[in-house]
């Protein structure tokens, strides 16, 4: 089944947004990528802070196999593909849920 792996913030400005949200939540930005903040204990879904996406979650499958019997399970469910121009080494696959709400499921083995 899949889990919360991210939860994607849509904001205007990466620095003030973290500072913000590393004091709300006492997560810790990731060493590499401070628009990525870290769970303080590794255990809950990160959060990440970007200037152009949409706010939406990301679900994590372990593997391919898992992931595309997840976005089968969901289609399933009511949701729905939707179009997108995916690049060459895409490891998500983009969904809407019933009432239109954008979510990736995303497989962690990449």
């Amino acid at each position: 089944m899949a889990r919360i792996r991210s939860i994607v913030m849509n904001v205007s400005d990466v620095r003030r947004a973290g500072q913000f949200w590393t004091g709300a939540l006492g997560y810790v930005p990731h060493p590499d990528n401070p628009a990525f903040l870290l769970p303080p204990d590794g255990d809950g879904p990160r959060v990440h802070l970007d200037e152009g996406d949409r706010m939406h979650l990301d679900l994590s499958a372990d593997d391919a196999a898992e992931q595309a019997a997840e976005v089968e399970r969901l289609i399933a469910l009511g949701a729905t593909r939707v179009p997108w121009v995916y690049p060459d080494d895409a490891d998500f696959v983009v969904l809407a849920d019933t009432e239109g709400n954008l979510f990736c499921v995303i497989d962690a083995s990449r």
